[in-house]
């Protein structure tokens, strides 16, 4: 694998695990 495809998966996985945690923490926004 290449290097920017490793870290489009990281950011991407970042991104999605702030979403959930957004969702789940709604009192926080």
């Amino acid at each position: 694998m290449s290097l920017e495809y490793i870290i489009g998966i990281v950011l991407s996985l970042l991104l999605l695990a702030y979403l959930l945690y957004a969702l789940l923490r709604p009192e926080r926004f």
